[in-house]
């Protein structure tokens, strides 16, 4: 998840709560001064009809033409002395004007004359427009809450986003970097001071990775020179050796054996070294090459080879697989590959390969139970020990495929194996 949707994501949650907090405190809030004000009007409606019962004066008519109504009785004193002389509730009664029931809001008083008579006065006032008051100030809460919450949203991406742009500019200038390569020199200019800081450590990291390269680069070339030359040095001595005529036949067998594992460490030293070139990425020239011409070109080079344990190969195009990769590790993985096919292959066997405009598959004979497929693709794992094999051509394989983008499957269909080269 990007860091702007995890911090608005964040930030949603804390505003959710506030807002929903202080829109139900708004609420309850404004109810109760609508229902203050309506009490208050009926204590002035109920003070001045008392006021003119205890001055004698004529009351007021009850069909005023207004919906508020009033009921004065005269209540005896236990009446009066159990009961509270203020009470507020709400109810149900019927207006006369509309000839129906509908919801009100009354005020009882108990109060005493000059004679020491009690009376109990009974003022209502509708609540319908009361309630429709309510309702209206809920709908615009639930409004003004929702176009708050999407502003301060808003306003909080855009400042979040503008102010991590310089992050953005430095994420970006390191998918593109590449050791080994010229890149494109950090232009990041910023006020921020932890971004600053963040991008001159990047600069820091960025020269010491280039000083390691170059220094992983010298020992392999170093590593590669000094090993395969006491390695060839050996070689053409033992062949030196072996030319003698005084030799017995078993000091013979032993120098041979002794030979083949000679060619064994050249081989498998040479597997090494490349392989640790592939991990640190040292094939940085690229170019769009026609994978279709290079397989038919080196499954020619080896037809003798082929021939010579009586295998077939058929090569079937459904379509040009183009890729955009180095040259040399296109054909290491193709070679490989091909390798791996004829060496694990029986006398007589098949291999069969499949080329679309997405994959290059290679299918063939070989053991009839399939392989390990969590192993497969680790250094010096193999099926079967086979002479001639290092164990590391599908593990070439598999970091070509990795460095590249690509994906590199194994499947047993049908008693054959299956190597499917493609793209994700």
């Amino acid at each position: 998840m990007k860091l702007i949707l995890h911090i608005a994501l964040r930030l949603s949650l804390a505003l959710v709560l506030i807002l929903t907090v202080w829109a139900v405190f708004f609420y309850v809030t404004m109810v109760d001064e609508v229902n203050d004000e309506v009490d208050d009007s009926l204590e002035d409606y109920s003070e001045a009809i008392i006021t003119r019962a205890l001055a004698g004066e004529e009351l007021p008519s009850k069909d005023n033409g207004s919906n508020n109504q009033y009921y004065l009785t005269r209540v005896s004193d236990e009446y009066a002395e159990s009961h509270e002389r203020i009470r507020y509730k709400d109810s149900m009664i019927y207006l006369i004007e509309k000839e129906e029931t509908e919801p009100a809001r009354i005020l009882t008083t108990i109060f005493q004359d000059d004679d020491g008579d009690y009376y109990q006065l009974e003022v209502s006032t509708p609540s319908i427009e009361k309630d429709d008051l309510k309702d209206m100030i809920l709908v615009w809460i639930i409004i003004l809450y929702g176009a708050l919450l999407l502003v301060i949203l808003i306003v909080s991406a855009w400042v979040i986003h503008r102010n991590m742009r310089p992050l953005y500019t430095l994420l970006h200038w390191l998918d593109s970097y590449q050791a080994g390569k010229k890149n494109e020199p950090l232009r990041n200019e910023t006020r921020i001071t932890e971004f600053r800081k963040l991008n001159e450590a990047a600069m820091r990291y960025a020269k010491r990775t280039e000083e390691m390269f170059e220094q992983q680069k010298q020992f392999i070339g170093n590593a590669s020179h000094e090993i395969q030359t006491p390695l060839a040095i050996c070689r053409n001595r033992l062949e030196m050796l072996m030319e003698d005529e005084s030799l017995s036949e078993r000091q013979l067998e032993e120098l041979v054996k002794t030979h083949h594992t000679l060619e064994y460490i050249t081989r498998l030293n040479k597997s090494l070294l490349f392989l640790t070139k592939i991990d640190n990425r040292q094939f940085p020239e690229v170019k769009e090459l026609n994978l279709n011409e290079l397989l038919k070109r080196y499954v020619e080079d080896y037809s003798e080879a082929y021939g010579y344990r009586q295998i077939t190969v058929g090569v079937e195009e459904r379509g040009c697989f183009r890729v955009t990769m180095n040259e040399s590790l296109a054909v290491a993985l193709l070679t490989n590959l091909l390798k791996n096919a004829f060496v694990h292959n029986v006398d007589g066997g098949r291999i069969r390969i499949e080329l679309t405009a997405d994959s290059v598959e290679f299918r063939n004979t070989g053991l009839e139970h399939p392989l390990d497929r969590e192993k497969i693709f680790e250094r010096f794992y193999q099926g079967s020990k086979r002479e001639g094999s290092t164990g590391l051509g599908l593990a070439i394989a598999d970091s070509i495929c990795k460095m590249q983008g690509l994906r590199l499957r194994y499947a047993f269909d049908g008693g054959e194996h299956c190597f499917e080269v493609s793209r994700f």
